[in-house]
């Protein structure tokens, strides 16, 4: 029975999208009201917001690990506020908040994305409740063999947690179509768990699809660390797309094409993410699977 969900925004400052609808739904709290259970709001990174910066010190979702969260040494702007968030809505382990949706953008053509990073019968039926309602959204699993303790991710503090992620939008911009998309994403995900509690959730497809994180790769380098080259322009825009063995995936700034060399299938996603620029990630591998709702 989920008793207390958070809705978090601004967990990255310059994504405005849930920035946006946190102040939308303070005026209107009673649109992610729902009887069975307290839904409250919170603003994460305000000093990023300030900065309008992604971040000052730290990525803010990746401060959340137990051990990063009882690690008192840990003193950066974000560091600090993860241990003040986690006092909030936790502590982690043992949490006053039972569920948390974060809302996040992207740069990358991933449409309305569900993140998932926790496995089980309740978010594979939430996933097709959710594509169910909304046909273009896609489900992402993102590591979601690892434990709560063990994620880094913001929402993790709550025993379970789901990450609303649209795009395409650039950095510090609002747009109309992604501001709809995520409110509607948040609306069905309220709904699903007020059918839950109720025990009333309607009969839904027995499997959905879904894709898997498997890994991450970087942009060409050069020895010295030097970005190199970047992703092909048949690669672009092509998140959730097969990905096939020897497919181009970069092009280096000499013309040489460097291809997949993997031996399976996969699929893309965050395909030349803004955000990830400053670790020269360049992609996240994923493979599809099907998730049963039985």
């Amino acid at each position: 029975m989920i008793k207390k969900l958070a809705i978090v925004g601004g967990t990255h400052g310059n994504e405005f999208t849930g920035i946006y609808l946190l102040k939308k739904w303070a005026n209107t709290p009673q649109v992610v009201a729902r009887d069975s259970f307290e839904t409250e709001m919170l603003m994460a990174n305000p000093e990023a917001h300030a900065q309008n910066k992604r971040y000052v010190d730290h990525d803010l979702n990746r401060c959340f690990s137990v051990e990063d969260l009882a690690n008192d040494a840990l003193e950066s702007i974000e560091q600090r506020r993860a241990k003040e968030i986690n006092q909030q809505l936790g502590p982690k382990g043992q949490p006053r908040i039972d569920f948390i949706i974060d809302l996040h953008t992207t740069t990358s053509n991933m449409g309305p994305t569900l993140l998932i990073t926790k496995k089980g019968k309740f978010y594979n039926q939430l996933a097709a409740y959710v594509k169910l309602h909304m046909p273009d959204a896609m489900i992402s699993c993102d590591e979601d063999d690892k434990t709560n303790e063990e994620h880094h991710f913001l929402s993790t503090i709550a025993q379970d947690s789901v990450m609303v992620e649209v795009g395409p939008v650039g950095q510090s911009v609002l747009r109309h179509d992604v501001f709809e998309q995520s409110a509607q994403m948040t609306q069905l995900i309220l709904d699903f768990i007020e059918l839950h509690n109720r025990d009333q959730v309607p009969q839904l497809p027995d499997t959905v699809e879904a894709y898997r994180y498997l890994e991450s790769i970087k942009l060409p380098l050069t020895a010295d660390g030097e970005r190199d080259g970047m992703v092909h322009r048949d690669m672009q825009n092509q998140d959730f797309k097969l990905i096939e063995p020897g497919q181009p995936l970069f092009i280096t700034f000499s013309g040489q094409e460097i291809c997949y060399q993997g031996d399976k299938e996969v699929y893309g996603s965050f395909i030349n993410e803004a955000a990830y620029y400053d670790n020269n990630l360049a992609m996240s591998l994923l493979e599809k699977v099907t998730l049963s709702t039985r």
